[in-house]
């Protein structure tokens, strides 16, 4: 295989870089920026990129995102998110398009050389590799947004409002509806959110957890 990696950990970087030639592979470059991973690709044209995801200047998303980009650039180059955090929203969108060629891993959870190695040409080949608490957490993203879905327009803007921190006769006000109304909605709201009554949660907090995730 002919593999880029992106990843800005020098140590790590070159430490896979090594590994990966030791077994046979062809690495023509090794980046630490997601700038740097387009250039790379698009020079040297590999089988597969390994990306990590929080990467230079913010240290945020920067990686995933340029996977999602480079996805759309280049679909026939296999992506291999290598990372110790799982990014739901970019990789709902990364794996949500032509699934074939992408794989998730995390790093504290990859057991030796020859899975992480396994992965990388299934990923190559078309295929898919992806660590299960990634599939846990991407179903359970899937599940949060099926759930604000299923709520109406009215409920909507009764559960930003009480994102905003308002009680329920300042939302009565700002609603122009009866306190009893706000009740209503705010019940509903709680039903189809999945948020039982509990000693121990306050439903009210978990509900707009909820809508600002």
């Amino acid at each position: 295989m002919r593999i880029v990696i992106a990843e800005d950990n020098a140590i790590l970087r070159d430490g896979l870089a090594q590994l990966l030639i030791e077994r046979g592979h062809e690495v023509p470059a090794t980046v630490g920026d997601a700038t740097a991973l387009g250039e790379a690709v698009a020079a040297h044209r590999p089988d597969v990129a390994v990306v990590d995801i929080r990467m230079p200047p913010t240290f945020t998303d920067e990686g995933l995102v340029e996977a999602v980009a480079l996805r759309r650039r280049s679909p026939d180059v296999g992506v291999l998110v290598f990372s110790q955090w799982i990014e739901t929203r970019y990789a709902t969108e990364l794996l949500g398009g032509r699934a074939a060629g992408v794989g998730y891993l995390l790093k504290d959870r990859v057991a030796d050389v020859a899975e992480f190695v396994g992965a990388l040409e299934r990923v190559a080949a078309g295929g898919t590799a992806l660590d299960p608490e990634v599939v846990t957490q991407l179903m359970g993203s899937s599940r949060r947004t099926e759930a604000l879905d299923r709520l109406t327009p009215r409920e909507r803007e009764v559960l930003g409002l009480m994102a905003q921190g308002l009680s329920n006769s300042a939302l009565a006000a700002s609603l122009q509806v009866t306190e009893r109304a706000v009740e209503k909605h705010i019940g509903n709201i709680f039903t189809k959110l999945d948020l039982p009554p509990s000693e121990g949660h306050h439903r009210r907090v978990l509900a707009v957890l909820r809508y600002l995730d």
